[in-house]
């Protein structure tokens, strides 16, 4: 039967017609890997404090939980993003996440007297600034991760995790000198960010008023 001239036309696959994929659910293995490491938040601060906080068995196990929690960092973005999960949820609730077992540890190591309280300043005043800053271009673009910020994430997490272990001798002085150039790689992509932010940001308001 053929149709009529106002019949509407069935729409071709893969055109404006065709019906778009349901959107990921908030409940996937991404997100579940990044609640997983909100939760080990609170049980690696009781396992760091746990017999007075110096205890080398209790730290080891405190290490345990931290290792899994950066561990879970590693693969949580990456899956969504190859799976097709990515959701409003997770991009909130990854960088909470990881700053919370970030700053838990290094607040945590500065109390009990294993980490001196400018390091855990530096780090936390960095993170807090740049993700201000990303805030502040946001309507610009998106500064992207650099090869050096990914550096000094992974460069943190492992000196972070020496600290939280009992240590002496030679890896007692090895997890100094990689805490110090965990600090340089710090301020270094600090600065870095701040000058994509600043020309991102000049570039916008150069292109509104050329649209005016």
């Amino acid at each position: 039967m053929t149709k009529g001239p106002g019949a509407p036309a069935a729409a071709a696959p893969g055109r404006s017609g065709a019906a778009l994929p349901p959107p990921p659910r908030i409940w996937n293995i991404a997100n579940m890997l990044t609640m997983l490491r909100l939760l080990l938040v609170p049980v690696f601060v009781l396992l760091l404090f746990a017999d007075g906080g110096h205890d080398p068995k209790w730290r080891s196990v405190a290490w345990a939980s931290f290792a899994i929690a950066m561990i879970t960092d590693l693969f949580d973005g990456e899956i969504a993003r190859r799976k097709g999960l990515v959701t409003d949820f997770g991009k909130i609730a990854d960088p909470i996440a990881d700053k919370a077992i970030m700053g838990s540890a290094l607040i945590g190591l500065s109390v009990l007297g294993d980490l001196p309280w400018w390091v855990t300043i530096v780090i936390l005043a960095r993170e807090l600034g740049i993700t201000l800053m990303r805030f502040w271009v946001i309507r610009y673009g998106v500064i992207p991760a650099s090869r050096g910020g990914k550096l000094k994430t992974l460069t943190q997490g492992i000196a972070v995790g020496m600290y939280v272990l009992v240590l002496d001798g030679w890896l007692a002085t090895a997890r100094a000198v990689l805490m110090g150039l965990a600090v340089l790689l710090t301020l270094g992509t600090a600065l870095d960010y701040i000058s994509q932010a600043v020309r991102m940001r000049r570039q916008g308001l150069a292109q509104e008023r050329e649209g005016r």
